[in-house]
């Protein structure tokens, strides 16, 4: 019996409506192919917190943080076909998702 080849998406982003949309989008191109898919399935979000003083020379307590968050996604594909891959070349996603894929 042969193994199954499976393929790992990972999308990331700092905005988590753009990655569930091209998540979706993703998944909409992998169901036509007939291949199974598991996902989307959410990662845990980072948060990244930078702490600056408000002031370059004095008032060492006045402090200003900021803070933004990356989502993330994963989408499993078992068994694609040649159609799958090529149909998931094709994409053009847009600037702000960063993409990872893996077999």
């Amino acid at each position: 019996m042969a193994a199954q080849q499976k393929i790992r998406i990972k999308l990331k982003s700092y905005d988590h409506s753009l990655v569930d949309k091209w998540a979706l989008r993703i998944i909409d191109v992998v169901k036509q192919t007939d291949a199974i898919i598991f996902g989307p399935i959410p990662l845990p979000t980072k948060a990244h917190v930078y702490t600056v003083n408000r002031s370059p020379h004095v008032d060492k307590k006045s402090r200003e943080q900021f803070s933004f968050s990356s989502h993330k996604r994963l989408i499993e594909i078992i068994n694609p076909t040649s159609r799958t891959i090529d149909m998931l070349m094709k994409l053009e996603l847009p600037s702000g998702v960063d993409v990872e894929i893996k077999s």
